[in-house]
């Protein structure tokens, strides 16, 4: 409870307009950056994937080789 007066008096004190274009503004284009870049990486994973002639055999195969060692 001690810190309430400080901050809403920090808050008041605190322009609108640097709350915005300081704080929000920049946090949110960083995100958004962020899901720009995993989601490019993640296209370009997805291509390599369907470029190889048989993924789906090679994990079944290596699904099957760890089940074999889990149960040994």
């Amino acid at each position: 409870m001690a810190m309430s007066p400080v901050l809403s008096e920090f808050l008041r004190e605190l322009p609108g307009w640097f709350l915005l274009s300081g704080i929000f503004l920049p946090v949110t284009l960083l995100l958004f950056l962020l899901i720009a870049y995993f989601r490019i990486k993640l296209m370009e994973v997805n291509e390599e994937l369907s470029q190889t002639p048989d993924h789906q055999h090679n994990r079944k195969a290596s699904s099957s080789r760890y089940q074999r060692k889990k149960q040994t």
